[in-house]
């Protein structure tokens, strides 16, 4: 049951952290509708196996923070900068990072499951993203941390990264015309997210002081 319960709390995690119109997302729905949705499913498990390796490794290192608070301290700091920067980031610079058209770019399909895994390594958000939700729901003794609660949300979270990108490889057909203003909304909507956990944050080091 507990097992059931991790992984119920690991697909819902991902599903509210990838609902949103993103590069990954964008680029499945992509491959979908000029290659083939069959590609595009490959293209999707790579991210979905990089999503599964990233959450262990937030969940393994939020463990450490938990039997650590000390360090936790030095880390709220820490993030409170990251979250800050992103912020600022979503706000002011990444509203214009697609000016330029990008070529078409012919993957063979043997690499999609690869360009999937390496383009969602590279997006580094999960871990943040699950060290913070993961101390949070501690704090609230909604969670846990034994290697059972680890692993089933680190399968959830990869099982529910991949609901979302089937979701938009079925649905999701964006108009080319529609395209660069829809990146520019959405930018707008990650800054606000990061600038709420940004307030969040602060608020916790605060009442520590």
């Amino acid at each position: 049951m507990a097992f059931v319960y991790y992984l119920f709390f690991g697909i819902i995690g991902a599903i509210t952290a990838t609902f949103l119109p993103g590069l990954l997302n964008m680029y499945s729905a992509k491959i979908s509708m000029t290659e083939g949705k069959k590609r595009a499913f490959l293209f999707a498990a790579g991210v979905s196996f990089a999503v599964l390796i990233e959450t262990l490794v937030a969940l393994f290192f939020a463990r450490f923070l938990d039997k650590n608070p000390d360090v936790i301290a030095i880390l709220q700091k820490v993030v409170l900068g990251v979250f800050i920067s992103m912020t600022i980031y979503f706000f002011f610079i990444a509203k214009d990072v697609r000016k330029q058209p990008t070529k078409e770019v012919k993957i063979s399909k043997s690499n999609l499951f690869l360009r999937g895994f390496l383009l969602s390594i590279i997006n580094l958000l999960p871990i943040p993203f699950w060290v913070y939700i993961s101390i949070t729901f501690r704090s609230l003794k909604w969670f846990s941390f034994s290697h059972l609660s680890i692993v089933a949300t680190g399968i959830g979270s990869s099982i529910g990264t991949f609901i979302i990108m089937v979701a938009y490889i079925w649905f999701f057909r964006p108009k080319e015309e529609n395209q660069k203003s829809m990146n520019v909304n959405m930018n707008y909507l990650i800054g606000i997210v990061t600038a709420i956990i940004s307030v969040f944050t602060l608020l916790k080091i605060i009442k520590t002081m």
